[in-house]
């Protein structure tokens, strides 16, 4: 039996709780009564990873962040940009669908993106507790550079940002995914919660990774590690994916996970 976009959204939306109102949330292009052939699930979806859409077959590609490079697109570029045309066009020559899914999955208890990466960190059983914007977590006896290799290993990525001693033992950890980084969310915690390190995705760099270096002049055990906003969230997208592919067993669901955004010289 095959399903339309239209089924295949409101499945999704039961995995997140329902539709938020006031969001971001929704589908940017595409025919809701069209059938599905496939779906892909990204946390960016960029022009490359539209073409893998395209090219596995997919026909609905459900994507974390917005399609025109800001959190709520602005439709103005379409009319005088070279780059964002040239994406509009990939995207209407194709068919594709794009549905954006942010705040419901964020909204969701706990947070889905924030639970992907913890489970892909093999972390799950040192969760204290679940707060609107952090997961606090308890770790076994570790020091940063460990916590830090670990990171590496488990989310692929070839390097972190880290402000602190690599030797400090830390167990107390905020886990802070995507733009929650910034010091009017992590400063907080830091003291709240009694944490040793902080791990976010990114935020302004004179904010909380300043306090860090700050207190650890002072002779406070304080640390930061900033993975990047994609590393932080692609595994929530992934784990979505997981979900999605469970309650659409009808059409095949496939992660798609873009090149590293950067190059490191």
């Amino acid at each position: 039996m095959s399903i339309t976009i239209r089924m295949a959204l409101e499945r999704l939306e039961e995995l997140t709780g329902g539709k938020p109102e006031h969001t971001v949330d929704g589908l940017l292009s595409g025919d809701p009564s069209t059938p599905v052939a496939g779906i892909a699930v990204a946390f960016m979806p960029s022009h490359a990873t539209i073409e893998k859409a395209i090219a596995c077959g997919a026909n609905l590609l459900i994507a974390h962040e917005g399609v025109f490079y800001s959190h709520r697109d602005a439709a103005e570029r379409l009319n005088n940009d070279e780059v964002c045309m040239a994406k509009q066009r990939l995207i209407e020559r194709s068919g594709i669908a794009v549905y954006r899914c942010h705040d419901g999955w964020h909204r969701r208890r706990p947070d889905g993106i924030a639970y992907g990466l913890i489970e892909k960190l093999g972390w799950t059983e040192f969760v204290e507790s679940h707060q609107m914007a952090a997961s606090i977590l308890t770790l076994p006896p570790t020091t940063v550079g460990e916590a830090a290799a670990r990171l590496k290993r488990r989310l692929g990525v070839p390097m972190l940002r880290v402000v602190g001693d690599l030797a400090m033992p830390c167990r107390r950890v905020g886990l802070l995914v995507g733009y929650r980084g910034g010091g009017d969310t992590a400063i907080p915690l830091l003291e709240q919660e009694r944490l040793d390190l902080v791990v976010a995705g990114e935020g302004p760099e004179w904010e909380t990774p300043e306090y860090v270096r700050d207190a650890v002049r002072q002779g406070r055990s304080k640390a930061l590690i900033l993975l990047g906003h994609a590393a932080s969230e692609e595994p929530g997208m992934a784990f979505l994916a997981e979900r999605l592919q469970a309650a659409c067993p009808e059409v095949p669901v496939r992660y798609l996970r873009d090149e590293p955004l950067f190059q490191w010289i």
